[in-house]
């Protein structure tokens, strides 16, 4: 009599999907993602497919950071920024590097098969750099991260949205917005190649600095939580290098597969950030057409931010904090919280 584990296993359940001339297995083609309303890994691929156009747009050609959830939305999930072992000899990689000198080889967004190959590995929505693969000393895009800080709602996040943009529209930049897929909103200016992410990061931060001077009762661009009381943190360290931020049209692991999707400025007033799944998003596009549409036509510059920068280096100010996995930066203060840094120099009774 043969023993349990001597019978043959059952083969896993699999599709072959053919996308840009590759073929893609998806194992477990069944396996709810999304708990809401019980869409598949399968749906959200074909998600991906049917946004394929305006998705390549935003992040063809980029290395990617997979956050991979091999359960679904509600499972645990880990980073990778190493392609793993047995990938297909197709798949298109990179190699990116940490101010610290650390490298690794990052998948490139190159076509929709990248995309679905990762979906397979349970990466439900991705986090691509601001450069593209073949030009990575340059960074083409300024990403505005609008964070709620306690006690601070989406209404207020509104408002500071259209702050920033009466800002840009004043210096003649041209913007773009797109929601997070969670609680905030993230704003996008597509560049000229002509900075290295530590420019984009100075013009972050006079961005942010200007923000708080003409709005500080509702905007901050203090690093220390502890200084930002209730208002909107126009976090500028988004824009370091070799970090990265939730892409457009990428989905979030919530149980209802919300989006986040690119819209039209005139519709931060009224939006519904958990009304755009990947249920909605589609029809959205069919009938209301990207929003981005031509973010890429019109390259812009920011020089006038750092213009600012300079200006405000001339004026006594210092960097802003870098986070603590940096190194430590010129002209950068200490990385101390403001209330350690008092209890430290205070004397003791």
């Amino acid at each position: 009599m043969s023993s349990a584990a001597s019978k043959p296993r059952p083969k896993r359940e699999h599709v072959t999907v053919e996308l840009a001339g590759k073929e893609v297995r998806i194992s477990s083609p069944n396996k709810v993602f999304f708990s809401k309303r019980g869409e598949t890994k399968l749906d959200l691929i074909n998600y991906y497919v049917s946004v394929k156009e305006p998705l390549l747009k935003t992040m063809g050609g980029r290395p990617t950071l997979m956050q991979r959830f091999p359960d679904g939305a509600s499972g645990k999930n880990f980073f990778q920024k190493r392609v793993p072992k047995g990938a297909p000899q197709w798949l298109q990689e990179t190699t990116v590097t940490t101010p610290n000198g650390t490298t690794s080889n990052a998948m490139v967004a190159a076509d929709i098969a990248h995309i679905a190959w990762a979906v397979n590995l349970g990466c439900l929505g991705f986090h691509p750099w601001p450069f593209l693969a073949e030009l990575p000393e340059v960074a083409d895009e300024l990403r505005i991260d609008l964070d709620p800080s306690p006690g601070v709602g989406f209404d207020e996040i509104r408002v500071a949205a259209f702050d920033t943009k009466a800002l840009l529209d004043e210096l003649e930049i041209r913007s773009y917005v797109k929601t997070s897929g969670s609680r905030g909103l993230h704003i996008y200016v597509r560049l000229e190649p002509l900075w290295t992410s530590y420019g984009v990061r100075a013009a972050a931060v006079a961005l942010a600095r200007e923000l708080e001077r003409r709005h500080p009762k509702r905007i901050t661009a203090a690093w220390w939580k502890e200084e930002r009381g209730k208002r909107v943190f126009v976090d500028f360290n988004q824009n370091a290098p070799h970090k990265t931020v939730f892409g457009a049209w990428s989905v979030r692991a919530r149980v209802g597969a919300q989006v986040s999707a690119p819209i039209p400025w005139e519709e931060v007033e009224t939006v519904d950030l958990d009304a755009l799944t990947i249920a909605t998003v589609l029809e959205r596009l069919k009938t209301d057409g990207d929003p981005w549409a031509d973010i890429n036509e019109h390259p812009q510059t920011i020089e006038p931010l750092l213009d600012m920068s300079d200006n405000d280096m001339a004026n006594g100010l210092m960097d802003a904090p870098w986070p603590p996995v940096y190194p430590k930066m010129p002209n950068e203060p200490p990385r101390v919280a403001p209330s350690r840094a008092k209890a430290k120099t205070e004397p003791h009774e």
